[in-house]
């Protein structure tokens, strides 16, 4: 019952008040932060943290840009967008305890950020590109938070950005981040190879992105098994050999190797 008190009151005591909210970094996801917290709601991005102050310059007011954290002022949630490697540095640096302080990263465990301040994660599962303008509204919002109250507040930030919000341990990040990996860093590398070959043979790559979409498309509506289609899932050798025999680059050989006897390998157990 007191728990529940707890919640109820933290929830209404953020819905009726502005959050305010601090991001320490300048790389690609905390320019993408400032973008989105900029058109939100119940949200005020009050100081932005930059080692690099040019990077951020354009999207805000010279009196929101510092570049020490003991020039920080207490907010209710402070963002820590900076290389995995840093987190635990960084956190340290505040110069405050008992702070809501979320870091942004999905392979990082909640428990790397310094102890004297109330710890959580807020990881946006998605990539991004310096230049490329993406929305937030479906993006999914991975939140964890060490207490209750503090869950309510990351959650509510995430809201303000999202529609999409999950709770998710630091174990199951781990595991989606690395999901994360194989369907968007490894399939776009694929991209690559592809590219290559038409580049070798004055291909335009433009002919292969219908095939990009449909694919894609697809598992929106069907599992990844379901959808597998080519000649591995068929089996056919022939067809097989043929390509192994065109291919000239050991490494793409290789690599049409190993993931062709993946998806037989994985087609047997259907």
């Amino acid at each position: 019952m007191y728990k529940f008190i707890i919640v109820a009151y933290s929830l209404f005591f953020y819905i009726y008040r502005m959050i305010t909210v601090s991001i320490i970094g300048s790389g690609n996801v905390a320019l993408h932060l400032i973008s989105a917290f900029k058109k939100a709601e119940g949200v005020s991005l009050l100081q932005v943290v930059a080692r690099n102050p040019e990077a951020v310059a354009p999207l805000l007011e010279p009196s929101q840009i510092i570049i020490d954290c003991e020039d920080m002022v207490k907010v209710d949630l402070v963002l820590l967008a900076v290389s995995d490697s840093a987190i635990t540095a960084v956190s340290s640096q505040i110069p405050f305890e008992n702070q809501l302080v979320a870091h942004t990263s999905g392979s990082v465990p909640m428990h790397d950020l310094d102890s004297k301040n109330h710890r959580g994660v807020f990881y946006p599962l998605q990539t991004f590109t310096k230049g490329k303008e993406v929305d937030f509204t479906n993006i999914p919002l991975c939140l964890e938070a060490e207490h209750t109250a503090d869950y309510s507040i990351l959650e509510a930030v995430a809201k303000s950005i999202t529609i999409v919000t999950y709770p998710i341990s630091s174990e199951q990040r781990k595991a989606l981040h690395v999901a994360a990996v194989f369907v968007c860093n490894f399939v776009n590398y694929m991209y690559q190879l592809g590219s290559d070959l038409c580049d070798e043979h004055h291909l335009d790559f433009a002919l292969l992105r219908p095939l990009i979409q449909e694919t894609a498309a697809k598992v929106m509506t069907l599992s990844p098994k379901e959808a597998q289609t080519g000649p591995a899932r068929r089996q056919d050798s022939t067809t097989i050999n043929a390509h192994l025999n065109y291919l000239n680059e050991p490494h793409q050989k290789e690599l049409y190797t190993l993931l062709t006897k993946s998806i037989i390998d994985n087609g047997k157990k259907l």
